[in-house]
């Protein structure tokens, strides 16, 4: 279901109570007007609360069933209506209360109706009352004046009384409001026991973006990527103010009930909570918005909408802030701060992982039961920790999936992960690649796969300048959660979401590198090139080694890459230079070179980049060619250079760098010279 019940006290061991409250009244005076109100308040808050039966106010005896209910009860809420005194059932059901409940401060009054000092003094009508009591039980009984001290002892605690307020239902609100700040910390999300670790910060940094306070409409965007916890906030921040409106809803898994039921079910979803009726006719999406804005214009509103992925999603089911009354709250989730932003979202609340202090207590919470690791497991958790990044879903899977296991088995399980991605963790986070187009999806995952061997600003120069639509795929991918760049210009990227990536390219072929598109690691590059199983789905190779090794490799594998974009080889020296290279090539980066001028048919169109640094490279081609797209030219300490190329028909390059070599040099300024 998409639309949430209210969430209720947690009954589990942890706590003794079974209800929340119990609520002490007389029947005759207010069991269909303001008690049942009260009642239904409470229950809607997801406050429990014990209501007794009318079969049950028969006799002069607590019920062994009564009893208990007011045992297990935490707090007790009595009414106190002008006619209460007259029930010797009311009398003694306020004797227990005070029993169970006096010296815990438990009881909360209510003088409907009455003055407190009539019930504290037994005036009035309560004098009446106990004027028949008398007649029935004698003077000076002993029960008799038992309900008397009861009732003084009652009248005597801090409560509420009708006559302060013009409406009933104010004065129900602020009981509720009271009973919820009370009850709240028997409260937990999802009605779980677990320790909400690293959430008291983020919710105080919340109430200040939602300032209850203020009497406008707020929209308040929770953004963050996949496993963070913005559905975990978003329901706190639900629980803990839900009492303060008079409409609370909250829908979950927006995104993938729209997929599925579409948007005029959500429609119902909303509408059918403010009517209480379930079977709402929405004919389509613009008589669902017509309906949304009058059930709402004029009510004080806290609406959740838990991961949203598109704008239209929005459009129709909060629209405008002239749609709901003053004071109300709609509170969005989203992995995609753009769909946000269409909103009017501009700054959103941007949730960041936890810490490791906070993350070794959550993973140990899953792994031991307990908030500290065991001893003997202690390195190994922060292995397990520093590999999940902070992020909490992460944190919980892989503890749960740790608990009462063996060290050895938990250092298998971490080799695998050095291997293969958890494959719950890898399906959440696909979510947000999934919502890429083919573009967007692309240069993610030269991101994912080539940013671990590279410095970043090498990647934003490749991405920038190969196609100056790649831009707003990269803005995209940052709105999208995954990726950052910082002030500096500098891609940051989670490790769990590189991962990602790259275990996509990986399941493009598992068994054999060479039928992937993206080559990055050294075995797999090594593979491909010493077993020649080089195919035409390779597009982008980087190898970075991290110091000079020689290798020999059949370079033919080359023949058969005829779709590679991208080559990128630092740190490898070959005995034998290359007879092909794709013309297909954008970028060209290969330090230590082995050849002493570029293959003669090599005509890459698209080129660049050309990077040739410690080369053997003598000259870089015979006569002209026509590379019209080239920027760039480094051959750097290629001492054995002895001339240039004919720049001729290739005036766009922009830079040509660092030629260690005077004779060249010198050329390179007299073709300057003369093309000024």
């Amino acid at each position: 279901m998409a639309m949430s019940t209210q969430v209720r006290a947690s009954t589990g061991s942890a706590l003794p109570w079974k209800y929340d409250v119990f609520l002490s009244f007389r029947g005759a005076d207010t069991r269909k007007g303001f008690t049942d109100y009260l009642y239904k308040e409470l229950q809607r808050q997801g406050i429990m609360t014990f209501r007794d039966d009318p079969q049950l106010e028969r006799g002069t005896i607590i019920s062994p069933e009564l009893l208990t209910a007011i045992k297990q009860s935490r707090f007790a809420v009595v009414v106190l209506s002008p006619k209460y005194a007259t029930s010797t059932w009311c009398l003694l059901e306020l004797s227990k209360i005070l029993e169970c409940m006096e010296e815990r401060g438990a009881i909360l009054p209510i003088f409907y109706e009455v003055e407190p000092s009539h019930v504290r003094h037994q005036r009035g009508s309560f004098a009446e009352a106990f004027e028949q009591h008398e007649e029935k039980f004698g003077e000076g009984n002993k029960e008799v004046e038992g309900w008397r001290g009861a009732l003084t002892k009652v009248a005597n605690l801090a409560g509420w009384s009708s006559k302060d307020y013009r409406y009933e239902t104010e004065l129900i609100r602020d009981i509720v409001h009271v009973l919820w700040s009370r009850v709240h910390p028997s409260l937990t999300v999802f009605g779980s026991s677990e320790k909400l670790v690293g959430m008291d910060t983020k919710l105080e940094e919340i109430d200040v973006l939602l300032d209850k306070e203020a009497n406008d409409v707020r929209f308040i965007g929770i953004w963050g990527m996949g496993g963070l916890g913005k559905t975990t906030l978003a329901r706190l921040v639900y629980e803990k103010m839900s009492h303060q409106f008079e409409v609370c809803i909250f829908l979950a898994d927006i995104r993938e009930v729209s997929a599925t039921h579409g948007l005029v079910y959500l429609q119902k979803q909303i509408i059918s909570q403010n009517l209480n009726e379930e079977n709402v006719q929405v004919w389509n999406v613009y008589s669902g918005i017509t309906m949304i804005k009058r059930c709402f214009c004029n009510k004080v509103v806290l609406l959740v909408l838990d991961d949203v992925d598109q704008p239209e999603q929005l459009e129709n089911l909060v629209g405008e802030k002239d749609w709901f009354g003053s004071r109300s709250r709609i509170v969005i989730t989203a992995r995609d701060r753009h769909v946000l932003a269409t909103q009017g979202v501009e700054k959103p609340y941007e949730l960041k992982g936890l810490n490791e202090d906070e993350a070794l207590q959550l993973f140990s919470w899953k792994a031991f039961r307990k908030y500290v690791p065991e001893e003997d497991y202690a390195e190994l958790s922060k292995s397990f920790v520093m590999y999940a990044g902070g992020v909490p879903l992460a944190l919980k899977t892989l503890g749960s999936y740790l608990y009462q296991r063996s060290p050895d088995a938990w250092n298998s399980a971490l080799a695998k992960l050095r291997s293969t991605p958890n494959k719950r963790i890898f399906n959440l986070l696909k979510v947000s690649y999934d919502g890429l187009d083919e573009m967007e999806k692309k240069i993610f995952l030269d991101i994912a796969c080539y940013s671990s061997q590279c410095q970043s600003k090498f990647i934003i120069e490749l991405l920038y300048s190969s196609d100056v639509c790649n831009r707003i795929a990269i803005d995209v991918l940052v709105e999208k959660s995954l990726l950052t760049i910082s002030s500096d210009n500098k891609i940051g990227i989670h490790d769990l979401i590189r991962e990602m990536g790259c275990e996509i390219v990986r399941q493009e072929s598992y068994e054999d590198p060479g039928r992937r598109n993206r080559l990055w690691l050294r075995k797999d590059i090594f593979h491909v090139f010493t077993k020649n199983t080089g195919t035409e789905a390779i597009e982008g190779i980087l190898l970075r080694l991290a110091e000079l090794e020689e290798a020999d490799w059949n370079l033919e594998a080359f023949s058969k890459m005829r779709k590679l974009k991208l080559l990128y080889i630092h740190n490898l020296r070959l005995s034998l230079g290359p007879k092909y290279l794709p013309n297909a090539l954008i970028f060209l980066n290969w330090s230590w070179y082995p050849s002493k001028s570029l293959p003669p048919a090599f005509q890459p169109d698209d080129l660049t980049e050309l990077s040739l640094v410690h080369s053997n490279i003598d000259h870089l081609w015979n006569g002209i060619k026509y590379l019209s797209k080239l920027k760039s030219i480094d051959l750097s300490y290629s001492v054995n250079l002895r001339r240039t190329p004919d720049f001729t028909e290739t005036a766009k390059v922009l830079r040509v760098y660092r030629v260690k070599c005077i004779w060249s040099f010198l050329k390179y300024l007299m073709y300057l010279a003369a093309q000024s």
